[in-house]
């Protein structure tokens, strides 16, 4: 009998130990990434998601929010600082020595080495600035330098063009549309996603510390990628 050849996929070297990612502080230059901590984040989070529409157009395609009362946030950054998965952090903004947002990790597959970052909202001022881009870096070295994990993904609502737009300036590659993925608010969500790759990372880090630390006014999105300049 004839034996078949079937094409399948490079090996992946084992590594000792996979981790998953740490509760604790993530410091850079002009943010800290810290666990939530409920009683000291909220009125902060609550003043600058809060009392306006556009601040409260951060809420539109998240799954909650905005809140009725700094009370209810409160009630739900409880139940966040208690969850591993996602495992959620606040944003500090170092300069103003406010809170500005929030960042997660979430679905965690230590053994595949793989891992998401969501649950991503900032005050409108803080949008399209430093903050963004450094909490996000701050992640994935958290993922591909220190867990050494293989894959970091992206996934937002596909109407959410603030969204996928940042994705494609952070160095994400986009992958597909999920269709009818979700029912969010009573309203139906195809889910667009992104995603990067451990071979990927050592020059989209390059590129983001050029920009975070040497030259703002370069582009921030690797050429190959053909995204618009990055407005700091």
């Amino acid at each position: 009998m004839t034996q078949l050849s079937l094409q399948v996929g490079d090996i992946v070297q084992p590594i000792k130990h996979v981790d998953l990612p740490q509760k604790t502080d993530y410091t850079g230059k002009f943010v800290t990434l810290t666990p939530v901590n409920p009683q000291a984040d909220v009125a902060d989070l609550y003043k600058c998601s809060h009392g306006s529409d556009v601040r409260e157009q951060i809420w539109t395609y998240m799954s909650y929010g905005p809140f009725d009362s700094k009370h209810d946030m409160q009630a739900w950054l409880e139940d966040g600082a208690k969850s591993e998965d996602p495992l959620f952090f606040t944003v500090h903004h170092l300069k103003s020595g406010h809170r500005v947002g929030m960042v997660s990790f979430l679905n965690i597959v230590s053994d595949m080495r793989r891992l998401e970052l969501g649950h991503i909202w900032y005050s409108p001022d803080s949008q399209r600035s430093n903050v963004n881009t450094e909490a996000i870096y701050l992640m994935l070295c958290e993922a591909f330098d220190r867990l050494k994990y293989r894959r970091v993904e992206w996934k937002c609502d596909s109407l959410n063009e603030r969204s996928r737009s940042a994705a494609l300036r952070l160095g994400f590659k986009f992958e597909g549309l999920f269709r009818q993925h979700m029912i969010i608010k009573g309203r139906s969500r195809d889910t667009a996603w992104y995603s990067m790759l451990d071979s990927e990372w050592a020059a989209i880090k390059k590129n983001m510390e050029m920009w975070l630390y040497q030259n703002p006014d370069q582009q921030l999105s690797l050429t190959a990628l053909n995204c618009s300049k990055f407005s700091r």
